[in-house]
């Protein structure tokens, strides 16, 4: 059976051999690249999506319905501009291959080049093909009016030209030429964009005239005489509630970041030299919400999709996936599936649908374990992967033998636990930082806090193997 389902799992990735000479990619460097070139090519990497996600697409109409909200921070994207898809599809197709592997549909052994190379293969292919599908859905739902023929091929195109685009810039970063990943940089920018736009936003947002940035509405407030207890709570826009929450989440998830269990390890190369390996609370850091975060925005996406059709709204299936109302200048859950895995919004909300908040903040912490599991094996953060890694850098746990069984054994009592501690918990900050209504969502903050903390890692990294290269072996570098 074993032999049987690896030929299985060989046959899916072989399948992709043919096309992987069509498909673009970044080479990696086949030479040490330096920090500053690498800190170029990020930054460039980063202007080349904010001027992309500053164009708007060309021969749609200037004002256009928004449908997707919830959607924009997960994906990085922008209505209406040439980041319109954002890194949806790349993060879609590589949910889908994580689904496929953690089923044990397919099997792919992470530590072969060539398993690797067919693995990168099939996730930018996924990317490409759900980058048309979900262009063609936009076009073909009508989220942009009714575009003459020639439009609609010319808004197709624009859309798939930037996914590629986006795909080759993650490619870039992720393949040595910068630092970290290209998702986890253009989430970050997204995140930080609203964060500003939520303080600082001049453009008025309620009755009383005040604007929609906190910052402004507390100026505004003050000069006029009014009491603050009007913007303790101000529905969907930004509050004084939004703006406590926020910081409380910031504080919280940098501690849960500094949370760690050290093992204590010695190195054979260096007689005396002492190390920790460190393995932390949130252990897989942000990865498993992302999936969880990108599973329940597909499913809003494709219940919308399927409701918005003339026969949709009727149908039975449809409806039980999802249905939707019309709420300001947008349609939003109001049942279904979707009703349960998109977030109330604000506490106002969770006080008048407590079903709803407790089903979503369930939904997002089973996810969000279920994800961190898949994660430890196809990431390569296992016991028995880190126990090989470790040996092999020369690397021991004083008073056991220099065995990758003995080490194995060890990270056991560990790993599995705090997988799924962390996959608990950042489920957890996520969905009651949403209900808290903090700026730029609970699960935007809990990414960009996880990335400047993984980009300050990376740098500290960085640094240190440059001033003494004895230790990028260590590092895996």
């Amino acid at each position: 059976m074993k032999s049987s389902g690896l030929t299985m799992a060989g046959r899916f990735l072989n399948l992709f051999k043919p096309v992987a000479r069509f498909i673009p990619e970044v080479k990696a460097p086949e030479r040490k690249v330096s920090f500053n070139e690498k800190l170029f090519w990020t930054a460039i990497a980063l202007i080349i999506y904010l001027v992309m996600a500053g164009t708007p697409l060309y021969g749609i109409p200037s004002e256009v319905q928004e449908s997707f909200a919830p959607l924009r921070i997960i994906f990085a994207s922008h209505r209406g501009t040439l980041m319109e898809l954002g890194i949806g599809p790349i993060v879609t197709g590589g949910l889908i291959l994580q689904l496929l592997m953690g089923s044990a549909m397919i099997e792919c052994d992470m530590s072969k080049p060539e398993d690797r190379a067919l693995f990168t293969t099939a996730s930018k292919v996924f990317a490409i093909i759900l980058t048309g599908v979900q262009a063609s859905a936009y076009i073909i739902s009508g989220m942009y009016g009714s575009l003459p023929g020639t439009t609609a091929i010319i808004v197709f195109l624009q859309l798939l030209a930037a996914g590629m685009i986006v795909l080759l810039l993650d490619e870039l970063v992720q393949k040595g030429w910068g630092f970290g990943s290209g998702i986890s940089l253009f989430i970050m920018a997204g995140v930080a964009q609203q964060i500003f736009i939520e303080c600082f936003d001049i453009t008025p947002a309620d009755v009383a005239w005040r604007s929609n940035g906190i910052f402004v509405a507390l100026v505004q407030t003050i000069m006029r005489g009014e009491p603050l207890t009007g913007l303790l709570l101000r529905g969907n826009f930004p509050s004084i509630v939004g703006l406590v929450a926020t910081i409380a989440a910031f504080l919280a998830i940098i501690y849960m970041e500094g949370v760690r269990v050290e093992l204590p390890l010695s190195y054979a190369g260096y007689r005396g030299f002492r190390s920790r390996y460190p393995i932390k609370l949130l252990y897989v850091s942000n990865l498993p919400v992302i999936f969880a975060s990108a599973l329940f925005a597909n499913i809003y996406f494709f219940s919308y999709i399927l409701w918005s059709q003339p026969w949709g709204k009727n149908n039975f299936w449809v409806n039980l996936l999802g249905w939707y109302k019309m709420e300001g200048n947008q349609n939003v859950p109001a049942g279904g599936l979707v009703y349960y895995v998109t977030s109330p919004g604000n506490l106002s909300n969770v006080m008048a649908e407590p079903l709803r908040a407790f089903g979503y903040l369930t939904f997002l912490i089973a996810f969000c374990i279920i994800f961190s599991l898949i994660w430890l094996e196809v990431g390569g953060l296992g016991p028995s992967s880190v126990a090989k890694q470790l040996v092999d850098a020369g690397l021991q746990i004083p008073g056991y033998r220099r065995s990758g069984k003995a080490v194995e054994q060890i990270l056991k009592r560990y790993i599995p636990v705090v997988t799924v501690l962390g996959g608990m918990i950042v489920g957890l900050i996520a969905g009651l930082s949403d209900f808290f209504g903090v700026f730029g969502s609970g699960t935007g903050i809990l990414l960009s806090v996880g990335i400047i903390y993984q980009y300050y890692e990376i740098l500290m990294r960085e640094r240190v193997a440059e001033m003494y290269p004895a230790f990028r072996r260590i590092f895996g570098g």
